[in-house]
């Protein structure tokens, strides 16, 4: 199997074991085109759950401020969207790992 089909998984697969650093490092080290462009797609896709958990935070604080009673349906259905989101992006990097070694 190529090396640089199983970094690319890796790339994909970090997401279990450290979902930043991995597609960062391989992004500097690698020369191939493909590889490169693998890890910057499995850095993004690491990337997203992390951003909607903040964009939840801010508006969950926002929602508080303003609403007061009818924060907490905001909130969970802010909480409901994230788990949905976070969820399809973990088993994207999965497809996408494995999609790669076929």
């Amino acid at each position: 199997m190529e090396t640089n089909k199983i970094l690319s998984s890796l790339c994909y697969f970090s997401v279990f074991f450290a979902p930043f650093l991995f597609p960062i490092i391989v992004y500097f080290v690698a020369k191939d085109q493909q590889l490169k462009s693998h890890s910057k797609r499995a850095f993004f896709s690491h990337i997203l759950p992390f951003l909607t958990i903040i964009i939840l935070a801010l508006i969950s604080f926002f929602t508080f401020m303003s609403l007061g009673d009818g924060a907490g349906f905001a909130l969970v259905g802010g909480f409901v969207l994230v788990l949905i989101v976070n969820l399809i992006v973990f088993i994207w990097n999965i497809v996408q790992g494995i999609k790669v070694l076929m």
